[in-house]
This record gives C-alpha cells, sequence and structure tokens, in this order.
C-alpha cells in the first residue's frame, strides 16, 4: 500500500484544515487507518485512528472534539478535518495503515506510512 498524504497549510489559530491521504491497492478497505503528528523537537505522536469499516473512531486526548477522522472505502481515501486549530497543532502530519484494532496509539504497529503534509498554526 502505497499512502499519499495532502492539504496541509499554513491558517490561524481557531481555523480550520482538512487533510487527506489517497491509497493505492485493493486492500484499502481492509486496514484500519491513523494519522500521526510530529513537531520539531518532538516525539511522532497518535492523532486518531478509523475502523476498517469507519463505524470505530478514536481520537488522543488533544484532537477529542475538533478533529473528525473519516473515511471513504470507494476513493481509498482516509481524511482528517481538523478546526479550532491551535499554534499547538503545528506538527507534520502522517497517514498510516496497519491490519488489526488493538494497540491503534502506537505508530510501531502501523505497517505503512505516508510522506507527511505540513500543517502550520499561526497564533
Amino acid at each position: 500500500v502505497q499512502l499519499q498524504a495532502s492539504g496541509g497549510g499554513l491558517v490561524q489559530a481557531g481555523g480550520s484544515l482538512s487533510l487527506s491521504c489517497k491509497a493505492s491497492g485493493r486492500a484499502f478497505s481492509s486496514y484500519m487507518m491513523g494519522w500521526f503528528r510530529q513537531a520539531p523537537g518532538k516525539e511522532r505522536e497518535f492523532v486518531a485512528a478509523v475502523s476498517w469499516s469507519g463505524s470505530s473512531t478514536y481520537y488522543a486526548d488533544s484532537a477529542k472534539g475538533r478533529f473528525t477522522i473519516s473515511r471513504d472505502n470507494a476513493k481509498n481515501t482516509v481524511y482528517l478535518q481538523m478546526n479550532s486549530l491551535k499554534p499547538e497543532d503545528t506538527a507534520v502530519y502522517y497517514c498510516a495503515a496497519r491490519n488489526g484494532l488493538t494497540a491503534y496509539r502506537l505508530g510501531s504497529t502501523y505497517d505503512y506510512w505516508g510522506q507527511g503534509t505540513q500543517v502550520t498554526v499561526s497564533s
């Protein structure tokens, strides 16, 4: 599976951005998909994940109530809608794919990664 993330950019605090991650390959609908981010000088951290069917979603505390993850299996695409953005959301955002459902917060459990898209939130 190859993943291509897009949609990043520069936005003012309080604004919104929508990230997309397009996957190649026929097995997309069988993978759990996740979004992670990494800010300069910090470790990569979990943001959100969605089950293969889209029926279950999971969020980091920092994302709850502001971010929404969703997927369209017909389009081989996963989305991350980010609202009420804060300067601390500034990071490179990565999408990732994996089999299974457990330990979804751990980046090491993901098998495939996209190249990342930069999100910058100005104060």
